[in-house]
């Protein structure tokens, strides 16, 4: 008989639904969270939380740049996160960054604004979304493993993509729950309107902690912990040290998506509502719709990365997303509501979703076991720092750049799916059979990764 310890830990159909389940919820409370500040930013925060004399373009610059922020707390957040997580276990660590994001969320909810207590007001906020970041940083990469983590190696791509769904699942939430109250006089939504969508997040929390904490240990980091082949130095100088390439392409690979996402869910609804064609609450609708289409279309690419592999389909995506982005800033410039909402449907469940479904598997299979939560935490967050954390700021400057027009931003986009195309080209395919995926981990491998075995 197997000495207990060292036994292997066999996957659990039950077990693996829960963990798929809990992922999913999870992610989508970490978005809707995250995501809520982001619409709240171009409509919302610029009139509350600075002087009313301040110049109404400043105001939403200084939103954003408290967007960046948070943004900018993700890649410590993922590396604090990921420490223990690669030394103690995926699971507890999803629980106390799920109650962190509510936690936040709440607060600010209940926060006082500019005219209440001053420049205490912006401040408080910035420190509330750091903290948010610091959370976001170690969930994205935490679900993603759990899910991941818990089915056979050739259907990790769609398990992966079940918690990137959380994603737009998130957006969907709180653009729904935003825009219903974005219909209220101005008054009674600058006033209390903007606030129950924050303190709903609570019922979320509850929700995810209860599948949360049910759900079973990774199966690959409980058999790593069984042979005592777990993390026990400082895992960020491993990952630096033994993957310079994996992390450095990893990075590059998802800021081009990231960047399309973060400009639809929080530059586009308040440019395509100050052209006038459509009222705040209708831009926030059609964000929503494009977004439900969104939740579909990220695990379709990643079956098809599992089918064929993630560089062909990331690639074809790029190529695609290159194709379509003037047409989508001509439908979003188009001044016809069906066009626009035409719009958002190119940019998040076609330019968006080609690139960005295999991406959870495809950083994942970069890094070891042991080195995973902390590798996969890093390049996913400071990709997101470069893609989505600049892109309001980004998209503004480009925008007065080029006399109230979309082109340079358009361009801008289309250089940075260069860039990525470019990283996606140089890894080295992370698809690999049960047989194969033995073979590779002995070979030299420019990408200087080794295929984890499932």
């Amino acid at each position: 008989m197997p000495n207990p310890s060292t036994s292997t830990p066999t996957q659990d159909p039950k077990g693996s639904r829960r963990a798929l389940v809990s992922s999913f919820l999870g992610s989508t409370v970490e978005y809707y969270d995250f995501l809520l500040y982001g619409a709240a930013a171009g409509l919302v925060f610029p009139q509350l939380f600075f002087p009313e004399t301040m110049d109404r373009a400043l105001g939403s610059t200084l939103s954003f740049a408290i967007l960046l922020a948070g943004y900018v707390s993700r890649p410590v957040g993922g590396i604090l996160f990921g420490h223990f997580g690669d030394r103690y276990g995926r699971k507890n660590i999803l629980v106390i960054t799920l109650v962190l994001m509510g936690a936040v969320s709440v607060t600010i909810g209940l926060l006082p604004t500019y005219g209440t207590i001053g420049i205490a007001a912006p401040v408080v906020l910035v420190v509330l979304r750091i903290v948010q970041g610091l959370a976001v940083g170690g969930e994205w990469a935490g679900a993603t493993l759990m899910a991941a983590e818990h089915v056979s190696e050739r259907n990790r791509g769609i398990a992966a993509s079940v918690a990137v769904t959380g994603g737009p699942t998130g957006s969907v939430l709180a653009t729904l729950v935003l825009g219903l109250f974005a219909g209220l006089p101005d008054d009674a939504f600058l006033s209390w309107g903007w606030r129950v969508p924050f303190l709903l997040s609570a019922a979320l929390v509850v929700m995810g902690l209860y599948m949360r904490i049910r759900v079973t240990e990774s199966p690959e980091f409980a058999r790593a912990r069984s042979t005592g082949d777990v993390q026990t130095g400082t895992p960020i100088l491993r990952v630096i040290q033994r993957y310079p390439a994996s992390t450095i392409y990893g990075i590059l690979a998802v800021a081009g998506p990231l960047f399309m996402q973060a400009l639809l869910a929080v530059w586009i609804v308040p440019f395509v509502a100050s052209q006038g064609a459509v009222s705040r609450q209708e831009a926030l609708y059609m964000l929503t719709f494009s977004s439900v289409v969104h939740i579909f279309a990220i695990p379709f690419f990643a079956w098809l990365s599992d089918r064929f592999g993630r560089r062909p389909v990331m690639l074809c995506g790029a190529a695609t997303s290159v194709a379509l982005v003037f047409p989508m800033f001509a439908l979003f410039n188009s001044g016809s509501a069906w066009l626009i909402a035409l719009g958002f449907l190119i940019g998040n469940p076609i330019i968006q979703a080609s690139m960005y479904g295999p991406v959870g598997a495809f950083l994942s299979e970069k890094f070891d076991t042991r080195d995973r939560y902390t590798g996969v935490s890093l390049t996913f967050q400071l990709g997101s720092v470069l893609g989505a954390g600049t892109a309001p700021l980004m998209a503004n400057w480009l925008f007065e750049m080029d006399g109230g027009g979309t082109s340079t931003i358009a361009w801008y986009f289309i250089g940075l799916v260069a860039v990525s195309s470019i990283a996606i080209y140089l890894s080295k395919e992370t698809l690999a059979s049960r047989d194969s995926a033995a073979k590779d981990a002995q070979e030299s491998d420019d990408d200087d990764r080794t295929v984890p075995q499932a």
